[in-house]
């Protein structure tokens, strides 16, 4: 599976932005997926994972303000984000995966990063 991030920018806090991850592939639909996120000098973060029927996962940082959704007829993953930080400036990368326990340790492919900048 191929992955392609997009959806990043500029935004103010308190501010909102939606980040989709198109992939290739006709078996998409069958594995999980998930987003990770990274900013200079710090270790990759997870925030959120998809299973193929819509479970998900979220990062305490992250919950109550972030929504993950999957449509599998388009081969996309969606990140909503919602009352962002400025805490939350990261690149945000998409992952794919066999099963939602995989995200965080062994995705199968990564997207390239989109840059997501809060002011404050």
């Amino acid at each position: 599976v191929q992955l392609q991030a997009s959806g990043g920018g500029l935004v103010q806090a308190g501010g909102s932005l939606r980040l989709s991850c198109a992939a290739s592939g006709r078996f998409f639909r069958n594995v999980a997926a998930g987003w990770f996120r990274q900013t200079p000098g710090k270790e990759r973060e997870f925030v959120t994972a998809i299973s193929r029927l819509g479970r998900t996962q979220y990062a305490d940082s992250v919950k109550g303000r972030f929504t993950v959704s999957r449509d599998n007829a388009k081969n996309t993953v969606y990140l909503q984000m919602n009352s962002l930080k400025p805490e939350d400036t990261a690149v945000y990368y998409c992952v794919a995966a066999q099963a939602i326990a995989d995200v965080t340790t062994t995705p199968t492919s990564w997207g390239q990063g989109t840059l997501v900048t809060v002011s404050s």
